[in-house]
This record gives C-alpha cells, structure tokens and sequence, in this order.
C-alpha cells in the first residue's frame, strides 16, 4: 500500500487481514478495523468490480458485521468468478447456516474439504460441519468432527467452547467441564462468564429466529450443563 497506494490486490488482501482478525476477535480495534476494511474494499470493487477475490472478502467484512444475508450474494459472485475460492465456500456456508439455511452448509464445506484436504483452514471447516451436526441435535457425530477440529487447531477456542458443549449434551460432563476450562483459558475467563453475556453482542441478534432458536436449544444448553452460568 505504501509504494502503491491504488493496488487492487494490496487493497483487497489488506480488507481481508483486517477482516479476519476482527473474526477471530484478536482485534483491539474492531471499529477502526472494518471502517479500514470497508473503505480499502470499496476503494478495489470500484476499480475491478469483477474480481472474485474483492467479493470473497466483501462477503468477510459483512460477516464481521454480522450482516450474513448480505454478505451471501458476495460469496456467490466470488465463487461464480473463480470456484475454487474456498474461502467463499467456507464464508457462504457459514452465512446460510446463520440465515436458517443450515441443510445447505454440510454439501458447500464438503467441497471446500475435496478441493483442498490439507488446507491449513481445515479446521475451520471440521468446525462447521460439527456445528451442524450439534444444531440438528447429533451431539456424537458433532463430538467426531468437533474432535477432528480441536486436533487441527488445539489454540482455537472455539473449538474447545464446541466440544463442551457437544459433551454435555451426551452425557460426559466431565469431558464437557474440562473443554470448557480449556476454551476460557484460551480466551479469556470473561468470554464464558455467562449465558446472558454471551449473547449480548450484535452476533446472537444477528441470526435468523430458526438458527437463534436451534443454537438455544443445543449448543446454548450444552454450555449450561457444562457450568456456563446463565447470568
């Protein structure tokens, strides 16, 4: 960007660093990252509308805004540009399953795992189909793919927050306590202090009522039975 300030593709990597950072909450800044991300992006669709990878992380800074309806038609324009870009497929899996399309996740993650079976976002992926499982209420094939997830990324905590909540729903509680403990130790106590404050951010409201209502009914009731608190 210094040396070339009007680079498409400078502009467009640096959205997604920025983006991406704010998504997996390791930002100190969030607003000032995405008003950063969404000016640079802006700034490269406006210079090369048709460039598939401008879409992929249009379709990124939605989603870190919780606008994942919005951010679907960018995921699909990207993927219709260039369908190998996988992380289209994993952002518009994601998407549908938080605007109630959760039978269309699974088949869109599989493709992203054939097309790249040892990409270092793996886990991501494992990650997405386990929630699915979970949210249909298949705790132990969740607890499989969640497993799968962990193995591929121990330090992401939300594949250990997954796990206990997985757990419990099965029955082991002990295994349920111990992710838990895991999962708060990698993100911070305060970050499962409470149900209530787990919810209170822009993220819970976002969703569709269908996938606010499956989350409740599984992931959020695993966590109570793991020792999440409700207030």
């Amino acid at each position: 960007m210094a040396l070339d300030p009007q680079s498409v593709e400078a502009q467009t990597s640096l959205a997604g660093s920025l983006a991406s950072r704010v998504l997996l909450g390791l930002s100190d800044s969030r607003a000032a990252d995405l008003a950063r991300a969404d000016q640079l992006i802006g700034g490269a669709l406006a210079a090369s509308p048709g460039y598939a990878l401008a879409h992929q992380v249009k379709g990124q800074v939605l989603c870190a805004r919780n606008r994942w309806k919005e951010a679907i038609p960018e995921y699909e324009a990207a993927l219709a540009s260039n369908p190998n870009l996988l992380g289209a497929l994993n952002g518009l899996g994601w998407s549908k399953l938080y605007t109630g399309s959760i039978e269309e996740v699974i088949p869109l993650t599989e493709q992203a795992i054939r097309r790249s079976p040892r990409d270092p976002q793996l886990h991501t992926w494992y990650n997405t189909i386990g929630t699915v499982h979970l949210l249909q209420s298949h705790p132990d094939e969740a607890i499989l793919w969640f497993e799968k997830a962990r193995s591929a990324a121990p330090a992401r905590s939300f594949n250990h927050s997954a796990l206990a909540a997985a757990y419990a729903l099965s029955g082991d509680l002990d295994r349920a306590a111990a992710e838990l403990a895991e999962a708060r130790k990698l993100r911070g106590e305060r970050s499962f202090s409470s149900i209530a404050k787990m919810k209170a951010g822009g993220f819970w409201r976002s969703l569709s009522a269908k996938t606010r209502a499956l989350y409740e009914a599984t992931y959020f009731a695993g966590l109570r039975k793991a020792g999440v608190p409700e207030e």
